[in-house]
């Protein structure tokens, strides 16, 4: 599994709380780490990975590095190109010379007070449970070493310092997939023209289906509790870049932001398929960070049924749903009992029409599940 985040790494360390700090990376809370985690038993271990790809790792995924001859007037090939063609080997193994039939790619932003243990331990979950590639974005949410009010007030501080590093992060991905797919374009082509050249009927044939196998696979992104405050954030910024269109759904799971005014940022939010608002009533997290700032804290989009007012976003009821109860994470472990729940985060995770099974509750503009 591939990670990025803002935090400050020791590229010496292989053990997870050794290699990843809890504080932002020393040159801006806006730098860019990668890394590669393996399970070894109960334990992970990963490798941080150079800032720039060596000529070894550009060996391994065929990539061309800058002639050492032309000095700083070569454009740098960074750690997210490597992982790029890494990771797409997995969601698309024909288009990378391999076989087998791939997966769709799931891009994790996790919440409060979450370390990079817990933030593997939960991507590995989703791989399990709902056959994706999951990519985890984990920025500083340690809590600063505190608990209570004074550890959320801290990840709530990281969280808006980390706007700009989720923004550069979904930029990149955006920009190393249009790269990989302007390369299979250009490759196409040329075959074409060497099968085809007199004959334009089968040349665009030949190029539609073969430009289609570029990408089988849909590219989704679920964001957590205060995840969904950071990217709230990256939406209002002056930094966002609306042109984005990289994602096929968008999923805000118990978002820990407030209900109040959402549908102004979310009604800016780029996908090509749908925008899901989950929400539970009786979310425990959800109930005790509204108390931990008191008055000062609003009602939180997750946990409120009203004012459900986005023009784009299809907002989506768990209350009360067996195995759902007062759970804040109820795309895992005992709500996944539910086969209702559970298919719902399958399919919305792979980029499908999540909401087609469920009823319409017009008088409240959201999607219930339907009654066993």
């Amino acid at each position: 599994m591939f990670i990025v985040t803002n935090r400050e790494v020791d590229e010496s360390q292989t053990e997870v709380d050794k290699a990843f700090k809890s504080h932002p990376n020393i040159l801006g809370p806006n730098e860019l780490r990668f890394a590669e985690a393996v399970r070894v038993g109960r334990r992970w271990q990963v490798r941080i990975l150079p800032d720039r790809v060596t000529p070894a790792m550009a060996r391994e995924v065929g990539l061309t590095l800058p002639d050492p001859a032309d000095g700083d007037a070569a454009p740098p090939v960074y750690a997210s190109s490597y992982v790029a063609r890494r990771v797409l080997a997995r969601v698309n193994p024909k288009l990378m010379g391999g076989s087998g039939k791939g997966r769709n790619l799931l891009f994790f932003v996790h919440g409060f007070n979450n370390d990079v243990e817990a933030v593997l331990n939960r991507a590995a979950l989703l791989e399990q449970n709902y056959g994706v590639e999951v990519i985890p974005f984990t920025w500083p949410a340690n809590g600063g070493g505190a608990r209570g009010v004074v550890s959320y007030k801290s990840d709530k501080r990281d969280a808006m310092a980390s706007t700009g590093a989720l923004d550069r992060s979904i930029a990149r991905l955006g920009e190393i997939l249009q790269g990989i797919h302007e390369e299979h374009v250009r490759s196409v082509e040329a075959e074409a023209t060497r099968r085809f050249p007199d004959d334009a009927e089968k040349w665009d044939r030949f190029f539609s289906a073969q430009a289609q196998k570029w990408c089988p696979f849909t590219i989704n992104m679920m964001l957590h509790s205060m995840g969904n405050y950071v990217f709230k954030h990256v939406l209002k910024s002056s930094v966002y870049r609306g042109d984005q269109l990289v994602f096929d759904n968008v999923v805000l799971v118990a978002a820990d932001t407030n209900n109040e005014d959402h549908a102004e940022w979310v009604d800016r939010i780029q996908c090509r398929g749908r925008i899901y608002i989950t929400i539970n009533e009786r979310d425990s997290a959800l109930s005790a960070s509204r108390m931990k700032l008191g008055e000062q804290q609003k009602a939180r989009l997750g946990h409120h049924p009203y004012r459900l007012d986005s023009r784009q976003a299809v907002y989506v009821d768990f209350t009360d749903q067996p195995q759902v109860t007062t759970s804040h994470a109820y795309f895992e472990d005992r709500p996944l009992r539910n086969p209702q729940v559970r298919k719902f985060f399958e399919e919305a995770f792979n980029g499908d029409f999540a909401e087609s099974r469920l009823n319409f509750d017009i008088g409240r503009n959201m999607y219930r599940f339907k009654a066993e």
